[in-house]
C-alpha cells in the first residue's frame, strides 16, 4: 500500500480509535436473565467454528491458483477477518440487525460501536444466549461472504482496491440482504423466505457478486489453471466441512434437536455431493480427482445451508446429488464461455445457493421446524416455492447490479486491476513482496 493510498484509511482508523475512547459504551448491567449455559457454550463453540471457515477458505482457494499468486489469494481471505470485524463493530451490526427502516436496512444508530449490545436483551430468535454472542456469531457470516467472492477475480485484483471493495460490499450488499432476510421486520422475512443459515444471504450474494466481478475485471492475461498445491485444497476442504457444522447447526441458536438435525443434513448433503461429483466426472470420461471431490463436497455444503434446519435427512441426500450435478454442468458451461471466473465461484456458490434455496421451497416442512408456516411443494403446497422463486430473482438482480455499481465506484477511486507487468510477475511479489 503506497503512502498516499494508506493515508486516508489511516486517518479513518485513527478517527474510529478516537470514537472508541469517547464512546466506550459501558453497559449499565450485564443481562443474565433467561441465559442458558448449554446454549451459550454451544454457540461460543459454533462461533469459533464459523470463523475457522475463513482460514479454511484461504487454503481451499490458495491451493487452486498459480504458485505465484498463492499468498495474495490466501491473504485476501485473511484480511477480510480484520477489515469486516471493524466495519461490523462500528456500523455493520446496526445495518443488519438494528431497528428496521422500511424492511430493507437497519438504523445505523441502533448499535453504533456496539452500544447496548453487552447489556441488551437477547435477540428474539435467540432468546437463551447473550446478545453480544448473537452479534459476534453473525459477524462470522459477514466475514466469509466477501472472502468467497475472491475466487472469481483471483490473480488480477489490486490489494488496496480489494479492501475498499469488500467494505462497500459489506455495507451496501451484505448488510441490507442480511436485514431483509433475517430481521423479523425484514422485507424478505415478512414475505416468507426461509434461509436457515445463509444460502441466500451468503452464498447467492457471493455467487452473483463473483459473476459481476469476473465480467467487470475481464479475463486474465494468462487464463490457464495450474493449481499450486492440491494438498492445500484438501486441507481447506476439511476445515470448511468442519467449520460448516458451526455455520449450519449453530444457526439453530440452541443446543437441541434442531441443531442435531442441521448437523445431520449438512453431513449427508456434503457426502452425497462429493461422491456424485466424481461419479458424474467418470460418466463424462474423466478420472476421479481430489480437486473434484473437494469441489463437490463444498457444493453440497453450500446447497444444504438454506435448508439444513427445515428438511429431513433423506431429502438432504437429494439436495447434495442435485446440486452437485447442476454445478458440475455449470462449470463445464462456464469453461466454454469468455467469463473468467477463476475458481468457478458462481457455478459452485451462486448456483449451489440457488439450487438450495429452491429445494428448500420444495422440501421444507413444519414437522421439522415450527418456523415453517407453509410447507414445501412436494407436500402439495405451492406458496413457499413461489415465494422462493420470486425472491431468488429479486436477490439475484439486486446483488448483481449492486456489485457491478460498487466495482465501478471502486475502480474510479482506485484502479481494480493490477498492471500487465504486475500480473505476469505474480501478485505475491507485485502486491506484497513475498513469495511461496
Amino acid at each position: 500500500m503506497t503512502r498516499k493510498l494508506a493515508l486516508l484509511p489511516f486517518i479513518l482508523l485513527l478517527g474510529i480509535t478516537i470514537l472508541c475512547f469517547v464512546f466506550p459504551n459501558l453497559p449499565q448491567k450485564i443481562n443474565t436473565q433467561n441465559i442458558d449455559a448449554a446454549d451459550t457454550a454451544w454457540m461460543l463453540t459454533a462461533t469459533g467454528l464459523v470463523l475457522l471457515m475463513t482460514p479454511g477458505l484461504a487454503f481451499f482457494y490458495g491451493g487452486m491458483v498459480n504458485k505465484k499468486n498463492v499468498i495474495s489469494t490466501m491473504l485476501q481471505a485473511f484480511i477480510a477477518m480484520a477489515v469486516i470485524i471493524i466495519v461490523w463493530v462500528v456500523v455493520g451490526f446496526s445495518l443488519s440487525f438494528g431497528n428496521s427502516i422500511g424492511g430493507v436496512i437497519g438504523n445505523p444508530k441502533t448499535f453504533f460501536l456496539m452500544q447496548g449490545v453487552l447489556d441488551g436483551e437477547p435477540w428474539k430468535l435467540a432468546p437463551t444466549i447473550p446478545f453480544v454472542l448473537f452479534a459476534f456469531f453473525q459477524l462470522k457470516f459477514a466475514i466469509i461472504t466477501p472472502a468467497l467472492i475472491t475466487g472469481a477475480f483471483a490473480e488480477r485484483i489490486k490489494f488496496t482496491s480489494y479492501i475498499l471493495f469488500i467494505i462497500l460490499f459489506c455495507l451496501f450488499i451484505y448488510c441490507p440482504l442480511a436485514h431483509a432476510t433475517w430481521h423479523p421486520d425484514g422485507i424478505l422475512s415478512k414475505y416468507g423466505v426461509l434461509d436457515f443459515a445463509g444460502g441466500t444471504v451468503v452464498h447467492m450474494s457471493a455467487g452473483w457478486a463473483a459473476l459481476a466481478s469476473a465480467l467487470y475485471l475481464k479475463k486474465r492475461n494468462e487464463p490457464g489453471h495450474n493449481p499450486a498445491r492440491i494438498t492445500y485444497v484438501l486441507l481447506g476442504t476439511g476445515l470448511l466441512w468442519f467449520g460448516w457444522f458451526g455455520f449450519n447447526a449453530g444457526s439453530a441458536f440452541h443446543a437441541d434437536s434442531l441443531a442435531a438435525i442441521a448437523l445431520a443434513t449438512t453431513t449427508t448433503a456434503s457426502a452425497a455431493a462429493a461422491f456424485t461429483w466424481i461419479i458424474f466426472d467418470a460418466v463424462k470420461g474423466k478420472k476421479p480427482s481430489a480437486m473434484g471431490t473437494c469441489i463437490g463436497a463444498v457444493v453440497g455444503l453450500v446447497a444444504i445451508t438454506p435448508a439444513a434446519g427445515f428438511i429431513t435427512i433423506p431429502q438432504s441426500f437429494v439436495v447434495g446429488v442435485v446440486s452437485s450435478i447442476v454445478s458440475n454442468i455449470m462449470v463445464d458451461w462456464r469453461t466454454k464461455t469468455s467469463i473468467d471466473d477463476t475458481l468457478d465461484v458462481f457455478p459452485c456458490h451462486g448456483v449451489g445457493g440457488i439450487v438450495g434455496m429452491l429445494l428448500t421451497g420444495v422440501f421444507a416442512h413444519s414437522q421439522i421446524n415450527s418456523a415453517v408456516t407453509v410447507n414445501g411443494l412436494i407436500y402439495g403446497e405451492t406458496k413457499l416455492f413461489i415465494v422462493h422463486l420470486v425472491a431468488m430473482i429479486a436477490v439475484s438482480v439486486f446483488v448483481f447490479a449492486g456489485t457491478f455499481l460498487l466495482l465501478k465506484i471502486t475502480d474510479l477511486i482506485t484502479p481494480l486491476r493490477v498492471s500487465d507487468a504486475e500480473e505476469i510477475a505474480g501478485l505475491d511479489i507485485s502486491q506484497h513482496n513475498e513469495k511461496l
